[in-house]
């Protein structure tokens, strides 16, 4: 797969995404039916270059707002704006170049099963008019960019889910695309190849510049992949900001829930009120807070007890992040003194809720 001519990730100014308080109302479908509001003045500025994650539950709003972006759906109000050019306000050819500078991947591949994989990829070179020597060419160039080069002459109903998948980023790629759209395209895979998918996706961003918009439910797609996320509920951003301060620091409900199932928040309630509250602490560390030896410091530096429950680290955006959760026991003025301890050590401690 060949570069764009200067597009590259630090000197690139193509690619940029905006939404500008955005507003998409379906209209209804009966009679007795209310008009559905997808999306409620959404704004979201996509830096050229950069992986931005939307994540959400089913029906808030995701699919609507990245459809969006290759003019698919178009705003009921506010802008869509992409590359300088307000995306909704085009139609018929002006529409159909834009789009062309967009790739999109699926989640259900959309893959022709009965047709080869080279002209499967090729399919949207010989839609523009491009020669079937040439498009064949340009396809297999780019499927040896996703490492199935090989199964070029293969039929698509031959090949795994995962490499269905990668067909389906190769045919996404094969215009050279600015901008880059991921609607929930791990979903339908299992967990080994949903990190190869992550793996490839970051490549492409890495060594071509491209803008990636990724919408997904999945908080395991998001830390290993996305810089920057924001969270819808209800057709509303709800938060927003880089991916690790929104692990440290979730703000919403909706967010707190989505990163639980990456990095647990709590212990059972059972636990919590054999223990008690008091003294009972989630700790949070990043990077080389992690190596610290803290709990030896409250024990031999404060004269505390100290029960560790739980304790666990992961990898987000090349920062190590770690949790744990501690029992602190001691007269009153010494747990106090553990406490000042701690926070001056780490990034965050809080009682854990009964």
């Amino acid at each position: 797969m060949s570069a764009r001519t200067g597009a590259t990730p630090g000197d690139r100014t193509e690619g940029r995404i905006v939404f500008d308080q955005v507003t998409k109302t379906f209209p209804r479908q009966g009679k007795r039916d209310e008009p559905t509001s997808a999306l409620r003045g959404v704004s979201l500025d996509v830096a050229p270059g950069t992986i931005f994650g939307v994540i959400g539950y089913s029906g808030a709003g995701k699919s609507t707002l990245i459809r969006m972006v290759n003019g698919i759906e178009r705003p009921t109000a506010g802008h869509v704006v992409v590359d300088g050019v307000d995306v909704g306000a085009l139609r018929g050819s002006a529409l159909r170049t834009a789009q062309k500078r967009t790739g999109m991947i699926f989640q259900q591949f959309n893959l022709l099963e009965t047709v080869r994989v080279r002209d499967n990829v090729a399919m949207p070179l010989r839609l523009d008019g491009v020669g079937a020597r040439t498009a064949r060419a340009r396809a297999e160039e780019v499927l040896d960019f996703v490492g199935l080069g090989a199964k070029a002459g293969s039929f698509a109903g031959e090949l795994s889910g995962g490499q269905k998948q990668r067909v389906g980023i190769a045919r996404a790629l094969v215009r050279n695309p600015r901008i880059l759209l991921s609607d929930e395209a791990t979903s339908a895979l299992d967990p080994t190849t949903t990190a190869q998918i992550i793996d490839l996706l970051r490549s492409i961003n890495t060594e071509y510049g491209t803008t990636i918009l990724v919408v997904t439910h999945e908080m395991d797609v998001i830390k290993d992949l996305a810089h920057e996320v924001a969270v819808m509920a209800d057709g509303e951003i709800v938060e927003q900001g880089t991916v690790l301060d929104t692990f440290l620091h979730p703000r919403s409900p909706v967010t707190r829930d989505f990163v639980t199932t990456v990095v647990p928040q709590g212990l059972p309630d059972r636990v919590v009120e054999h223990l008690g509250g008091d003294g009972l602490w989630r700790l949070l560390l990043v990077d080389d807070e992690v190596t610290q030896p803290l709990l030896s410091g409250l024990i031999t530096e404060i004269g505390v007890s100290v029960n560790m429950l739980h304790a666990d680290m992961t990898e987000i955006q090349d920062h190590t992040v770690g949790q744990m959760i501690i029992k602190v026991t001691g007269p009153e003025e010494r747990v106090a003194a553990a406490r000042a301890y701690l926070e001056q050590r780490v990034v965050h401690v809080e009682e854990v809720a009964r």
